[in-house]
């Protein structure tokens, strides 16, 4: 058996229905567009609309019923709002993670010997040491200079494509004995024909502290700062 109400009440169910699936929509993309999703709000409304429907649904007139496009409409863009607020917790709690993970990865590099692309080194004890890639044979010319930007050595020497070691005994070219302390290595390379040759430069040095306050976490290596992708290799501290 069918059950007919008067067209006033579906009226009625209607014209209050209507807004609310209105207002409920436009409170879902202020919480989508603002600087916090507020997920409870947007829960209630979901529910308010569901009620609302189902009620107009219900009670609507049999012999003239109310179109519904426009409600199915509305419950779709709100399920895809639950999804997204879902997908934006999901990816704030994945990021967190990652957070935490650099972190406890960069902690662990403090006091380990590391390899990264640098032409500033730390002479310690009167020596130190920089490895140069040469991508084919060449001529290249070496100038130290101190921290002050004081040339204190230059020289020359002949690069194999591939790697090459330049190890400095901290001494000047008048034979002076430089202190411990930065140093900074120009290399510039030409090869047979006098072509210019790009010559990288690696140096290894002591991680001596982590900045967690930056993102990605900054090592300090020779008094300068590297992220952990530009780690080169990593060794023991002592071997």
């Amino acid at each position: 058996m069918t059950t007919s109400i008067q067209p006033g009440v579906a009226n009625t169910v209607a014209s209050a229905t209507t807004p609310a699936a209105t207002s409920s929509s436009g409170s879902t993309a202020g919480a989508v567009s603002g600087t916090g999703l507020n997920s409870q709000t947007i829960a209630g409304n979901f529910q308010t609309f569901l009620t609302l429907l189902t009620t107009q649904l219900k009670n609507q007139d049999p012999t003239n019923p109310l179109d519904t496009n426009q409600f199915t409409q509305q419950l779709v863009e709100f399920a895809q709002v639950e999804q997204q607020l879902k997908s934006n917790e999901q990816l704030s709690a994945l990021v967190s993670l990652q957070q935490t993970a650099q972190s406890t990865q960069a902690l662990s590099f403090v006091g380990e010997n590391v390899t990264v692309n640098s032409n500033t080194a730390q002479l310690a004890h009167g020596s130190m040491t920089w490895s140069m890639s040469s991508p084919k044979p060449s001529t290249a010319a070496l100038n130290i200079s101190n921290s002050s930007g004081q040339l204190v050595y230059s020289g020359t020497m002949t690069l194999q494509a591939g790697s090459n070691t330049f190890k400095w005994n901290g001494q000047g070219n008048n034979g002076t004995q430089w202190p411990d302390g930065t140093y900074t290595m120009a290399v510039t390379a030409k090869d047979a024909s006098g072509q210019s040759v790009g010559v990288s430069t690696l140096v290894t040095g002591v991680v001596d502290s982590v900045d967690l306050t930056k993102n990605p976490p900054v090592l300090s290596v020779n008094g300068q700062s590297f992220t952990v992708n530009q780690i080169q290799g990593v060794s023991r501290s002592g071997l």
